[in-house]
């Protein structure tokens, strides 16, 4: 895909990949989080045993622990 510079767009192309954008955008489904919330709390929840974020790295698996210390004498 070729990478499109903005700036050497005229007005009116930018005009058209805007109003093309809203027309993707106003086909998507769209559901209120209210409704939605235990959905994704469940989801959440379900993969925490996994989620380094939450975890941490475990000591064997991580690339960026010290390998030893240096001495300076």
């Amino acid at each position: 895909m070729p990478v499109i510079n903005v700036e050497d767009l005229t007005d009116k192309d930018k005009a058209v990949m805007e109003v093309n954008q809203l027309k993707l955008e106003v086909k998507l489904e769209r559901w209120l989080v209210s409704s939605l919330h235990c959905e994704i709390k469940d989801y959440i929840q379900a993969g925490v045993e996994e989620d380094t974020l939450v975890k941490g790295i475990s000591e064997e698996k991580n690339p960026f622990k010290e390998k030893g210390g240096c001495v300076i004498c």
